[in-house]
Formats: C-alpha cells, structure tokens, sequence
C-alpha cells in the first residue's frame, strides 16, 4: 500500500467531494476565520492556534473581524436604542 502525504490525500477528497482548489493548509485559516468574523474574542482564537501572542494573530487575522461601526450597531441592538 503506497502512503500518500496528509496533503495530497485530502486534495484527493476535496475533489471528490467538488471542493476544488483547496488545500490542507486553508483549515487553518478557515478555523480562526470563523470565529473571528462572527465576533469571537480574538485572545481564545489565539490560544485556540497555540499562538505566543494575541498579536500574532491580530496581524494575521484582523481584516476579518467586524469594523468598529458594525460593532456599535450590535450594541445599539442589545441596548434597545
């Protein structure tokens, strides 16, 4: 039996399940990104990847988050105003 790479074997079901061009390292991202775009707190992300610092992620992973103006629309929501 030839043993294939993690990599190769899992491009071998993303195609077989019609997901394309994705690799194995994209989970990666997709984990925190996830997260981080439905408001998530970006400290337990960062311990999550095993990161040694939340800027490590913030640097990575920022552009996903929420803007400051959709942040103070949910709050307004929660508040009632």
């Amino acid at each position: 039996m030839l043993l294939l790479p993690v990599s190769h074997r899992f491009s071998k079901c993303a195609d077989a399940i019609g997901l394309g061009d994705v690799r194995f390292h994209d989970l990666r991202h997709a984990y925190p990104t996830r997260p981080l775009e439905r408001g998530g707190h970006p400290r337990a992300v960062s311990e999550a990847l095993g990161h040694s610092s939340i800027s490590t992620t913030m640097d990575t992973y920022s552009h996903v988050m929420p803007s400051m103006s959709q942040v103070a629309d949910a709050i307004e929501v929660v508040l009632g105003e």
